[in-house]
């Protein structure tokens, strides 16, 4: 019985939250299968990569986005999922900074964009599962994890904050409980410093303290 050769490939979905929206880099495809349509950023195993230093060199080589850190979130291998060959993909995800990023299409693609998680186009592949599937995932995290303070600036307001939450969760969230909860946790250190917002009155500024997170006794924690 002949043995079916197996490809290796890794996709990463990068998110970012932009005017309070979640948003996630995608890159148009330059040639078949599935030329034209929108993917994620991702590429075959080579002989020397890790697969982590996979994922990090092809995220790189197709948007410019470097100097990430990735968590693997899932493998997908289902047949079919690559008409090319049997394809298993590990799956990678990225929490920007959409503001400290400039995107850049590589050689092998007519483009690369942000676009928003809840309007996504037709992706190639079975990418849209696994857009789904991250989105879940980051969902679960900002509960029970800093990861809500990968996608903020390294200063930020309350209303700011708040603003990343909503666009994950993809609904409002009761503000006076929100502010509530974490000004009550201790993870945010006050500093002497506003900011502008608008035609509003100055709004504080705040930072996010891994210390004081580290020693938070429960979780999930800022469940909303």
């Amino acid at each position: 019985m002949a043995i079916e050769p197996i490809k290796v490939t890794v996709d990463t979905v990068a998110l970012a939250v932009q005017e309070g929206q979640l948003e996630i880099v995608l890159v148009k495809r330059k040639r078949e299968p599935f030329k034209n349509l929108w993917a994620l950023p991702g590429g075959f195993l080579s002989d020397d990569d890790s697969i982590e230093d996979a994922a990090t060199r092809v995220l790189f080589e197709e948007t410019n986005v470097g100097g990430v850190y990735l968590e693997q979130l899932y493998t997908f291998g289902d047949r079919g999922r690559d008409p090319r060959a049997r394809v298993v993909t590990a799956s990678y995800l990225a929490l920007l900074r959409q503001d400290d990023l400039e995107l850049r299409a590589s050689s092998d693609a007519s483009g690369v964009a942000w676009w928003p998680v809840l309007d996504l186009p037709q992706l190639a592949f079975d990418h849209r599962r696994i857009v789904e599937y991250a989105h879940q995932r980051i969902k679960y995290k900002i509960e029970y994890s800093a990861a809500a303070f990968s996608l903020l600036p390294d200063k930020f307001t309350l209303r700011d904050l708040q603003s990343v939450y909503e666009a994950v969760l993809g609904r409002p969230v009761d503000n006076r409980n929100f502010r509530k909860k974490f000004l009550k946790s201790g993870v945010l250190r006050e500093l002497d410093e506003t900011t502008q917002q608008g035609s509003f009155r100055p709004a504080r500024l705040y930072c996010f303290s891994q210390e004081e997170f580290d020693q938070l006794p429960d979780r999930p924690v800022f469940s909303f």
